[in-house]
């Protein structure tokens, strides 16, 4: 399936790479389409950074003892079960009929420890992270709503500034991505490449890993592409076009659910 041509699926699938849940094969693929289209990476990035700052929403908190015990207990039974099936599978002495009796029963009532064990464990720590699990869904509903997206890339084809646009709040949010640092006297500046016309300025990069300028729906409508050029320091005006070399450069993408 191409998931270009299906936002929500391509969403879920950023979603869980970012979560750490895709795995093996799926996780393969996932990767290998985000270094090759720029939409896959775009929705990777955007899901990183949602999640970067939610470690940060709750102060670090041991786990209770009880816990522990818990999940020990629920090891140990694990363990004695898988020792009670080896030793039903191994071959029974002559008139053995009574041992074996004795290992079903055995193995049936360890087995129904592990379950009430796993019920406990399960309960006791919904309750405990209930909370913070609610906080994170809060969270991360309090996102602002990205209408246009963009992965600038470099001169080798590596991502290097993550550019997205809310239309509601009507800010631009760049977050670097790459390990790129300006000069102390030097800024970064962004523009926006029209189809037919001159470059404009958007706005100048302050020396910081994540930005928010502010910009119209109008001035981003049809924009197909983003640049960002080293000028002196507090950029250039926008009449003059960029003078100093451009580095980032990517396609402008409109993003719909």
């Amino acid at each position: 399936m191409d998931v270009d041509r299906h936002p929500q699926v391509l969403d879920q699938l950023a979603a869980a790479h970012a979560l750490g849940l895709l795995r093996g094969g799926a996780r393969r693929r996932f990767e290998a389409l985000a270094r090759e289209r720029a939409p896959v990476r775009a929705a990777a990035l955007i899901w990183q950074s949602r999640l970067d700052g939610l470690t940060e929403l709750q102060p670090a908190a041991d786990v209770p003892e009880a816990v522990w015990i818990r999940i020990a207990n629920v090891l140990r039974a694990e363990r004695e079960q898988q020792a009670l099936t080896a030793a039903r599978a191994a071959p029974s002495p002559r008139g053995g009929w009574l041992r074996s009796l004795n290992l079903w029963r055995g193995a049936a009532g360890a087995g129904v420890l592990v379950a009430v064990l796993a019920l406990v464990t399960a309960v006791n720590l919904r309750e405990q992270l209930g909370s913070r699990i609610d906080a994170l869904q809060a969270r991360l509903q309090s996102q602002p709503q990205v209408g246009y997206v963009a992965v600038l890339n470099d001169a080798q084809a590596r991502p290097s500034m993550l550019v997205t646009f809310d239309p509601q709040s009507q800010r631009l949010t760049l977050q670097r991505v790459g390990d790129y640092r300006e000069a102390a006297d030097r800024s970064l500046q962004l523009w926006a490449l029209p189809a037919g016309g001159a470059p404009r300025s958007l706005g100048v990069l302050a020396h910081q890993p994540q930005q928010q300028l502010s910009a119209a729906d109008a001035e981003l409508r049809a924009v197909p592409a983003l640049a960002i050029s080293l000028e002196p320091l507090g950029g250039v005006p926008s009449a003059g076009g960029p003078t100093g070399p451009v580095l980032f450069t990517g396609a402008l993408i409109r993003k719909t659910l």
